[in-house]
């Protein structure tokens, strides 16, 4: 197994609760679903070179 850097995450009760909702129902841990989500992030940054695909709503971001 690789060895993975640990780092410390501050983030909103709310956006926890979504998070955590969303990975069970990918059965994964929290950790494992933001892994997954940053996985596939930097996968299309590397592709397109954009962060994020376009139809990618960000309207509720504060």
């Amino acid at each position: 197994m690789a060895n993975k850097k640990q780092i410390p995450l501050r983030i909103s009760q709310e956006l926890f609760d979504d998070l955590n909702a969303w990975a069970q129902s990918d059965f994964r841990s929290v950790n494992g679903q933001i892994e997954y989500l940053l996985t596939l992030c930097v996968k299309e940054k590397k592709k397109s070179g954009k962060y994020v695909p376009k139809n990618f709503n960000n309207e509720n971001n504060q």
